[in-house]
């Protein structure tokens, strides 16, 4: 019996190819390049375009970065805000001081939808991230042109050269990728991946109730300097974050936000929140 994560890429491969097959080649280019990502075409904020990474590399010197995320189901905790206007959602965020926006479009288990990143896009001005359980290319030109910028590769879900294939898609689409891994050994490809973005999920998304909150203390370590580091899912306040390592850069938050009635005293204090030793390390521009 396949594990959560298998089943999940299964279908999403066989989503990917039903995708190719209504779009021809050209059809993918001008859909990604005329719809642009943002009212008025292609954001190019950044050295390169990428949003994304720029804004997580130096838009967090006043406390650790908070991506906060959109989502309407958990496949741990079930349903958790179906009915949620992921636009509201969103502008409540920025408001709060969240850098970025994660906006789930998985349909299947997490509830999300490619329209959902596209109500977010209108509404909001700070990098949106596409989460998806991504296997192709297809998706992250999609993506694109629902208005992402950057979208989530799943280390245990891909192999090196699909990693840094994905890894080079995005760039060439002005993009930025977040390579994150639960696994150890899948963390070390992720950090060999090419991105300039790494991240340590909490979570085991084979056995989706699964945990382990230490895991990034213990692969803070590997990645490199010229990285930024995200610390994804087991954190709901600003104890948790005290807790994380001073390596680490950012954070994804989503649940305890979805299920709060007001989620701007949470992020509020997870921005301020300090850690006992240092803040976030000045990273090195050595990444292509």
């Amino acid at each position: 019996m396949s594990d959560f994560l298998e089943q999940v890429v299964a279908e999403r491969r066989a989503y990917a190819e039903r995708a190719k097959a209504t779009y021809s080649a050209r059809d993918q280019k001008d859909n990604v390049w005329t719809r642009g990502s943002a009212p008025g075409g292609i954001r190019m904020r950044g050295a390169d375009g990428d949003a994304f990474t720029s804004v997580l590399r130096h838009g967090t010197s006043d406390g650790i970065g908070v991506i906060a995320e959109v989502k309407r189901v958990s496949p741990a905790l079930g349903t958790l805000a179906a009915d949620i206007d992921p636009a509201r959602q969103a502008r409540r965020y920025v408001a709060a001081g969240a850098c970025a926006i994660s906006v789930l479009t998985e349909p299947n288990h997490w509830g999300g939808s490619l329209r959902d990143l596209e109500a977010v896009r209108d509404a909001v001005d700070v990098p949106i991230l596409c989460k998806d359980v991504i296997v192709s290319e297809v998706q992250i030109e999609e993506a694109r042109a629902a208005g992402a910028d950057a979208v989530l590769l799943i280390a245990e879900a891909l192999s090196d050269a699909e990693l840094r294939r994905f890894v080079q898609r995005a760039r060439e689409l002005c993009m930025g990728a977040l390579v994150e891994a639960h696994e150890p050994v899948a963390f070390g490809r992720a950090v060999n991946a090419g991105s300039r973005v790494v991240g340590v999920n909490a979570r085991d998304l084979r056995h989706p109730k699964v945990i382990d909150v230490g895991r990034v203390r213990q692969l803070h370590s590997f990645a490199r300097l010229d990285q930024v580091l995200v610390a994804e899912s087991g954190i709901a306040s600003a104890d948790d974050v005290r807790l994380l390592p001073a390596r680490v850069n950012a954070i994804l938050v989503g649940t305890a936000l979805m299920t709060a009635d007001d989620p701007a005293p949470i992020i509020r204090a997870l921005r301020s929140a300090r850690r006992p030793v240092g803040g976030s390390v000045v990273l090195k521009e050595s990444l292509p």
